[in-house]
C-alpha cells in the first residue's frame, strides 16, 4: 500500500455514498485518471488509489513534473470540493506551515519546501486570495495552524468549526453566536440565511423531480432558468454562513450534490449547461 504525501492528506476523504460511486464508477469503467506520486507517496489522487484497492482494480500512476507541489495540491483540489470557507482558509494554513516546518531537519521532503517557498503565500492577503476565505478568516486559521497542525487538520476536514478551533486554542469557550462588528460580512443574521437554505432545499427537490421527467419543454425550461438563478444567489449567502454554521455547512453540501445529480442526468459540467441540455431533450 502505498502511503499519502502530507500535503495529499490535508484535504478530507470522501465516504459513505460518494466513495461507493467513485469505487463503482471505477470497477465498471478503470480509473479515468492516473494516480499522480511524486518521491514515493500519493501527492493527488488519495480516494481514488483507495477505491482502486477496494475495488480490485489496478491502478495507474503518472509522476508529478510541476516545481512546486503545494501550488499543484491546491489548485487541483481546493476548489472543486464541497468545502466552507474555513476548510479551505486551514488547508492553505496548514500548507504553509508545512512547508516552513519541512525545510528544518526532514531530508524526505526538505527540497520540496524549499521549492515551495517561492509560492505567493507569505502574507495572510496571499492566502487569503488563495483559499477564497475573506482575511478575517483566513488570520484565524493562521493562528490555529501555528498554534496547532493537528487542530487545523481538524478544521481542514470538517471535525470542528474554525471559531471553535479558535477558541479552544484561546482558551475560551465557544460562542453560540457573537454582537457583529464593522470588521464583520455584512450579511450574518443566521435565523434569515436558514430559511433562505430551507427554502432553497424545497425548491432544488422540485427542480431534481422536474428534470428527472422532462415533460413539458418550454415550461420547464423557464423554471429551471428561474430556479438555477435563485440558487446562485443562494449559494453566496449560504457561503457566509457556512463560515460560523455547521449546521449551513451540511446543507450547501446537499445542494451541492442535488446539483451534482442533476447535471450527470443530463450530461453536462455547469449549472450554465442545464438549460441548454434540457432544451436538446424537449426537440
Amino acid at each position: 500500500m502505498m502511503e499519502l504525501h502530507p500535503l495529499c492528506t490535508l484535504f478530507p476523504r470522501i465516504s459513505g455514498a460518494e466513495f461507493e460511486a467513485l469505487k463503482a464508477d471505477i470497477l465498471a469503467h478503470g480509473l479515468r485518471e492516473p494516480i499522480v506520486v511524486h518521491a514515493g507517496f500519493i501527492l493527488d489522487g488519495g480516494n481514488r488509489y483507495r477505491a482502486c484497492v477496494e475495488a480490485g482494480v489496478e491502478p495507474t500512476f503518472k509522476d508529478f513534473t510541476g516545481d512546486n507541489p503545494v501550488s499543484f495540491v491546491l489548485s487541483a483540489n481546493l476548489h472543486r470540493r464541497h468545502l466552507s470557507a474555513g476548510q479551505q482558509a486551514a488547508i492553505v494554513a496548514s500548507a504553509q506551515d508545512w512547508t516552513r516546518a519541512q525545510t528544518v531537519g526532514n531530508p524526505t521532503f526538505k527540497t520540496d519546501a524549499q521549492k515551495c517557498n517561492v509560492a505567493p503565500l507569505e502574507t495572510v492577503a496571499d492566502r487569503a486570495a488563495q483559499s477564497g476565505a475573506s482575511v478575517r478568516t483566513q488570520k484565524m486559521a493562521d493562528a490555529v495552524a501555528k498554534a496547532s497542525p493537528d487542530l487545523a487538520k481538524q478544521v481542514a476536514h470538517g471535525e470542528i468549526s474554525l471559531p471553535k478551533a479558535v477558541a479552544q486554542i484561546e482558551g475560551k469557550p465557544a460562542k453560540a453566536k457573537r454582537t457583529p462588528s464593522a470588521n464583520d460580512d455584512a450579511d450574518d443574521d443566521q435565523p434569515d440565511l436558514a430559511s433562505e437554505l430551507e427554502a432553497a432545499d424545497k425548491e432544488i427537490r422540485r427542480l431534481s423531480q422536474l428534470v428527472e421527467t422532462l415533460s413539458s419543454g418550454n415550461d420547464l425550461a423557464q423554471q429551471v432558468a428561474d430556479w438555477s438563478l435563485k440558487f446562485d444567489q443562494l449559494s453566496g449567502r449560504n457561503a457566509q454562513l457556512m463560515r460560523t454554521s455547521n449546521e449551513a455547512q451540511s446543507q450547501a453540501r446537499y445542494q451541492g450534490d442535488l446539483l451534482a445529480k442533476i447535471r450527470k442526468q443530463l450530461g453536462v459540467t455547469t449549472n450554465a449547461e442545464i438549460l441548454p441540455a434540457i432544451a436538446r431533450r424537449a426537440a
